[in-house]
């Protein structure tokens, strides 16, 4: 097994098709949760799953499996997702499913037969955009997400998540596998492998992620006739909460620990108008759960003494904090050996960005492969890996599912 054993032309004019199946024209991709796009999008990966011989199912969250069923007992899990932020590119998420496809079909044309199953997961909103809340379906697997939790699910316009279910015509349906092991192949995201010139990474470690909503309530009124010493501008609040978030990373003196407000939105947003309301969502995370946790709490003393201070009203409330994910020495072992079989040269890595893999770590030995995006751009349109590298990681991958499900 090596790249040159990937149908790249096949796998590259695969994930352009699919990029144009977007909200957005090219080369913008956006396909948020359960929107008509996204919807499209999965059907498209369905029909490309059943062509290749997989039998293909859905969970009652949207989570599809396409399965090759092995001689034996056990099953070996891989993929990623195809939900896209707005204003996104083409290969995050995308190229572990449409790669992992590839794989599958690499080791079929080859003549392998697995001893143990092989099972391609597409997960349901890794993206958190339609929730507030990323990796539904990967948590759902995990067992991390409650029904009362699911139940409390709104989106922006006040939907709940069986609203889109219905939307989408989703049934309850049989779940997921017992997974002896689980293999991501994706795009770094980050300059590591490129700066390096490397061709693989194996992920160590995914960080620890948390998110947090503060709705502010301050009062509104024509611009020209509150006094200034009379405001309580709800926009102003956040503004300030938006600055401590960037000190509280910045205080804990670790490039590990960052932190983004992503999402500031005030009414009623007109020019004339003291902004009344606004509301914030804001992402921590960090490799390391406590020092993660100590920004959250200073974000937290900062929020509580803005608004006493300029006398607004506000919830905080916490979405997830999810602790980080160790992966499975034994199976980065593997993959070290593996690149060294296939001589492409890699590295031991951190991902800091998080990942399905970080909630089926929960459930099985996990890793993930990454492969070089141009720039360490990712979440923009003009993300890129080349046929090139994204062979080298399925082929990576392959021989990992070919390794660990073994033969027949």
């Amino acid at each position: 097994m090596n790249a040159s054993n990937i149908d790249s032309a096949r796998l590259q004019r695969e994930i352009e098709e699919l990029a144009l199946i977007s909200e957005n024209p090219p080369p913008v991709v956006t396909r948020v949760l359960f929107s008509e796009a996204d919807l499209r999008g999965r059907a498209f990966v369905k029909k490309l799953c059943a062509e290749a011989g997989l039998a293909v199912r859905q969970d009652g969250m949207g989570n599809i499996f396409a399965r090759w069923e092995g001689a034996g007992e056990g099953t070996i899990g891989t993929g990623s997702h195809i939900d896209a932020i707005p204003n996104a590119g083409k290969y995050d998420g995308v190229v572990g499913v449409l790669g992992a496809l590839e794989a599958l079909r690499t080791l079929r044309k080859e003549g392998f037969r697995p001893r143990k199953s092989l099972e391609l997961i597409i997960f349901t909103a890794e993206e958190p955009t339609r929730f507030g809340i990323g990796c539904l379906g990967s948590r759902w697997l995990a067992g991390t997400l409650p029904s009362e939790r699911l139940a409390r699910l709104r989106d922006a316009e006040g939907h709940d998540l069986e609203y889109w279910r219905k939307r989408a015509g989703l049934a309850d349906g049989p779940g997921a596998s017992r997974y002896d092991s689980f293999v991501e192949l994706h795009i770094e995201q980050g300059p590591i492998l490129e700066q390096r010139g490397l061709d693989i990474g194996i992920v160590e470690k995914i960080a620890a992620p948390s998110s947090l909503r503060v709705k502010l309530e301050g009062v509104g009124g024509h611009a020209g006739a509150v006094l200034m010493p009379e405001r309580r501008d709800a926009l102003l609040a956040g503004a300030e909460i938006a600055l401590a978030v960037e000190k509280a990373a910045r205080d804990t003196g670790n490039v590990d620990t960052v932190a983004t407000t992503g999402v500031f939105r005030i009414e009623p947003g007109a020019v004339n108008s003291v902004p009344c309301r606004a509301l914030l969502e804001i992402d921590v995370r960090d490799t390391e759960a406590a020092r993660r946790d100590a920004a959250l709490r200073q974000i937290e003393l900062a929020t509580n003494e803005i608004c006493a201070r300029r006398k607004i009203k506000f919830e905080l409330e916490m979405i997830n904090a999810d602790p980080p994910a160790r992966c499975d020495p034994g199976l980065v072992n593997l993959v070290v050996k593996i690149c060294g079989a296939l001589q492409l040269s890699h590295t031991k890595m951190i991902s800091r960005a998080y990942h399905d893999s970080l909630f089926m770590a929960l459930l099985c030995p996990t890793t993930m492969i990454f492969i070089p995006c141009r720039g360490g751009v990712s979440h923009r349109p003009d993300e890129y890996s080349s046929p090139s590298q994204i062979a080298a990681g399925v082929a990576t991958l392959a021989e990992t599912l070919r390794r660990l499900a073994g033969e027949a």
